[in-house]
């Protein structure tokens, strides 16, 4: 879109723009105009106190219900306590030594608050709430149509309120010059939508519901247009890129690979083998998804096709989104290929925590040719790293990165390397190809013979015998020789809950709160507000736990040193640990085929795909797995809704039209995923697919007709600024 980027500390000022800046990633007019609320209210409804997260920064609307002041014990000073309420649940606000606060927050006032909820002597609690009382004194004609003006609820920071971004939009949008729109008057008038200027302030300052449905309607199509129109302006300039033919030899590494696997290969995996052969052995580059359920042999399909490329003197890059799944893919391939055999096509392993001296020898060996395949981070993308034949990118789990991280790795090779990309969440055909553009599309959908089945159960922390009733499962597999799995949403007390990525909404009205209290599940059920399982704790606590004693339990947790984070994995997969709690840096890749329970805490913390990827680290042996998810999440709210939805099926492929539904699909486009600044702001793909599609029309048209943009300036200048962004951000490394 074509909206100011001028900076923010122009209009706002400086010490406003650093705020912003820091706590939101707004830098610009255009960052801001385009930071949309995430719901809205009227000053005539509450909020659901009782359904407020502990710990998380919110904001309400509520009414005050009594004021008082007290001295405090053996200190000077007073502390000054107001109740607030939506009618059922109530928050006490507390302000030390600001009692002049009194003469605002008076009993009945009404208003907005905002701050970072705590539980204190049994109660929820704001401390020093940043808030905004609506003003009263108008007369009843002025005062109904004011309490019916939808109010924008921003997403905020403690440091930025919403009422703070209230303001600076309105500061902005009241000095907005003239907005160019880009879309052409014909979709614009056949999709019945408003022109983008109008968009933009009805979205951010809506007199009626009707102003920001509108809105909302129209941005959405805004996005599908540009979506589009890059994809398809990308297609035609990659289309007269050449790649090296790679052709496996005669007796060569994937022959002898072949020949050593100790099983048959799948159906599926024989065929879709001979899609990518045939892909490879054009001059063209290849561009392929391959998706399938966890578990059915992607890895061994992908090592096929990098053997393939070894054969034919090039080199192939496997990009992993985390060390520990590039160590497990390293590790993995070391065993498939065995040590002669690795030890011919170069086998190297480069992520961003490895010593100085190893990664030297790694990168030498990059440049050199002597490393055909690599299993790699992000540090593969790294300015300094060079290839000597780059022939093949696999990217694993392609959801967990942007075009342009792709797009960097891409642009190592002498000519375009071919691109094979993986993912365990299955998107449907249609879907794939309409986002993704000219993307060839292979599934996997068989498992490999041997593998045992999954049971999965929603375990609800209101019933105790049921929670305690999941440790003694633990116990039993342990003493049958087996492992298992505890999965906590963050590390420890003072680390972020698991952030909910939005679904049309906030989460935060729909979710929480979190498993702690009892473990045991003997005493009764926790009260509403309870901690969010953390891994530190919660080993400390199950190494406590009767029911477990004995058992050889460790955590695993992103902050370890990688050092300590391979040597406790080997050990597990070892089987020298009994039980391994984690956070989900286990959630992809990590194969212990005697793993054989997956206990997710506060599983309505995690998105549908992170669950069903979890529950896919058990059940890869000769043994049955089982998923039990045990949440605090409450009967008829979407979250509950949303585990019990991975309970009932194993299908990712149905499970991905609810992942699809509930998280943002990531940044398309740009180098950011789920959440944050992502090019998909308001467009859900599954819900919006009509839309896209017709977008997408509208611009094979526009190109077909003007295929230089001369007529059409505006989307030109758009698509413009796009690549200036990508160029930006491979620029960054």
């Amino acid at each position: 879109m074509l909206l100011p980027l001028t900076p923010l500390d122009r209009v706002l000022g400086d010490r406003t723009a650093k705020a912003f800046a820091k706590h939101l990633g707004l830098r610009t007019i255009a960052d801001l105009l385009t930071h949309y609320p995430r719901r809205y209210y009227t000053r005539g409804e509450l909020t659901p106190i009782m359904q407020i997260p502990i710990g998380e920064a919110v904001t309400i609307v509520a009414d005050v219900v009594d004021a008082k002041e007290r001295r405090m014990k053996g200190k000077n000073g007073s502390i000054l306590e107001i109740r607030i309420t939506d009618g059922e649940g109530q928050v006490t606000l507390t302000f030390f030594n600001q009692a002049w606060r009194l003469k605002d927050l008076r009993p009945g006032a009404r208003g907005l608050f905002a701050g970072k909820i705590s539980e204190y002597g049994g109660r929820l609690q704001l401390s020093h709430p940043e808030y905004e009382l609506f003003n009263e004194e108008m007369d009843e004609s002025k005062a109904k149509a004011w309490a019916e003006v939808p109010i924008p609820i921003y997403p905020a920071a403690s440091s930025v309120t919403t009422w703070a971004l209230q303001r600076a939009l309105a500061v902005v949008l009241d000095t907005l010059p003239p907005i160019d729109d880009e879309l052409t008057t014909y979709v614009v008038a056949t999709e019945g939508l408003l022109s983008l200027e109008d968009a933009i302030r009805k979205i951010h300052q809506p007199q009626n519901h009707d102003d920001h449905w509108h809105a909302h309607k129209t941005l959405k199509a805004h996005e599908a247009f540009l979506l589009q129109a890059t994809l398809l302006k990308r297609r035609a300039e990659n289309a007269h890129l050449q790649s090296t033919v790679r052709v496996a030899a005669p007796g060569g590494a994937l022959a002898k690979f072949d020949a050593s696997l100790p099983f048959t290969m799948t159906a599926g995996q024989v065929a879709v083998g001979q899609e990518i052969t045939d892909d490879l052995a054009r001059p063209h580059p290849m561009n392929r998804l391959l998706q399938g359920e966890v578990g059915s042999g992607k890895t061994l399909v992908a090592l096929r096709a990098m053997l393939t490329v070894a054969d034919s003197g090039g080199q192939a890059a496997l990009l992993a989104p985390t060390e520990v799944l590039a160590s497990q893919h390293y590790n993995s391939m070391l065993a498939s290929l065995g040590e002669d055999l690795a030890r011919q096509v170069g086998l190297t392993l480069l992520t961003g925590q490895m010593g100085t001296a190893e990664r030297k020898r790694a990168m030498l060996q990059l440049v050199s040719g002597k490393a055909q395949i690599v299993v790699g981070t992000h540090a593969l993308i790294a300015n300094k790293v060079e290839f000597f034949d780059l022939g093949l990118v696999v990217v694993d789990e392609q959801h967990r990165f942007g075009v342009e991280q792709r797009e960097a790795l891409r642009l190592k090779g002498k000519t375009s390397p071919h691109m094979l990309t993986m993912t365990a969440t299955p998107i449907p055909r249609t879907l794939a190809v309409t986002v993704f553009g000219d993307l060839d599309v292979s599934t996997l959908t068989e498992l490999p013979g041997g593998r045992q089945g999954i049971a999965s159960h929603v375990v609800q922390f209101s019933k105790p015998a049921l929670v305690a009733r999941t440790w003694t499962r633990i116990a039993e597999e342990v003493a049958a020789g087996r492992q298992a799995f505890v999965v906590c949403p963050r590390i420890d007390e003072d680390d972020p809950a698991q952030e909910l990525v939005e679904a049309g909404g906030s989460l935060q009205q729909d979710t929480d709160l979190g498993l702690a209290g009892d473990i045991g599940g003997a005493a009764e059920p926790p009260k509403a507000k309870t901690p969010i399982a953390s891994a530190i704790s919660m080993t400390e606590a199950l190494r406590n736990l009767p029911a477990l004693a004995g058992l050889r339990i460790e955590v695993l947790h992103g902050r370890m040193p990688s050092e300590e984070k391979n040597a406790v994995m080997a050990a597990f997969s070892a089987g020298q640990i009994d039980v391994l709690v984690s956070t989900t840096v286990i959630e992809v890749g990590v194969n212990v085929p005697n793993a054989t329970v997956m206990v997710v805490l506060d599983a309505d913390r995690f998105g549908v795909a992170q669950l069903h990827q979890l529950r896919g680290r058990v059940g890869r042996g000769a043994h049955a797995g089982l998923c039990l998810l045990l949440t605090t999440a409450e009967e008829g709210t979407p979250a509950l809704e949303r585990v019990m939805a991975v309970a009932a099926t194993t299908d990712g492929f149905e499970l991905s039209q609810i992942d699809l539904e509930l998280r943002r699909e990531g940044d398309v486009l740009g180098s950011s995923q789920s959440g944050g600044r992502s090019s998909l702001r308001l467009l859900r793909v599954v819900q919006d697919t009509e839309l896209i599609q017709r977008m997408r029309k509208a611009v094979e048209s526009l190109f077909a007709a003007d295929p230089t943009l001369e007529r059409h300036l505006a989307l030109a200048e758009s698509l413009a600024r796009i690549d200036e962004a990508a160029q930006a951000n491979l620029a960054k490394g």
